[in-house]
């Protein structure tokens, strides 16, 4: 059977409008089962170790903000820790996708699950050809936000019919790890866009330049109908 898995993550909240909350993102990562990864998930696995971090889950927003598991570890072992998920990503033969809402143009959570629904199913549907050439979809989620879980399920339901759902915990899959890393990447570039950036995150980065080139054009290499450049 000819199999796809899409891993899903998101960023932000439902709640109201606030400038450290201002975007809501959906991430979906989408990998063909008949594309061996295994030598590139060895080589990360075999990175992390090598950084002190073995066996460890990656969470790329507090890696570039100093927070949380990595708040007294050095700038320059962060870095290289959100290198190493980047030069991940950039190996995988894979696509990625991302929907999102600037929240303080919504009046409410039906009103952003509303919008979101409306560019996933966009997506879907300009993509229906390719959707199904599968047997099956698999649909990857941690079930973090019951309005997500919702939304993918009804989206996905509606306008195919070889879906099925697994809740996932973000520590078994590093494909999870990666569709969270886009999240942060394409938060970043909303920032980058509107003149927004953190001071923490123009300290991870040194310049805007630096996160365009290094960072964010491998986003834009990945994402299925993105046509910037850089």
């Amino acid at each position: 059977m000819k199999e796809l898995s899409i891993f899903v993550d998101e960023s932000g909240d439902f709640g109201d409008y606030a400038e450290h909350s201002s975007y809501y993102i959906i991430s979906l990562v989408l990998h063909d089962q008949d594309i061996n990864i295994k030598q590139d998930i060895d080589w990360l696995e075999k990175r992390l170790a090598e950084l002190g971090y073995p066996n460890h889950c990656m969470h790329s927003g507090p890696i570039i903000r100093n927070e949380q598991e990595y708040r007294k570890d050095s700038l320059e072992n962060r870095r290289k820790l959100l290198k190493a998920i980047m030069v991940f990503f950039r190996k995988l033969d894979i696509s990625c996708k991302t929907v999102l809402i600037e929240k303080k143009h919504i009046s409410d959570s039906l009103d952003a699950t509303t919008k979101l629904s409306k560019q996933l199913s966009q997506f879907i549907r300009e993509n229906y050809s390719f959707f199904v050439t599968y047997d099956i979809i698999k649909i990857y989620y941690d079930n973090g936000q019951i309005e997500v879980t919702k939304l993918l399920s009804s989206v996905f339901n509606a306008l195919l019919d070889n879906v099925e759902f697994r809740r996932v915990y973000p520590s078994d899959y590093r494909l999870f790890q990666v569709a969270d890393l886009v999240c942060s990447l394409k938060l970043l570039d909303e920032k980058c866009a509107h003149h927004e950036l953190a001071k923490t995150e123009m300290l991870f980065f040194e310049t805007e330049r630096t996160l365009k080139k290094k960072y964010l054009k491998t986003l834009y290499e990945k994402e299925i109908g993105n046509s910037r450049k850089i």
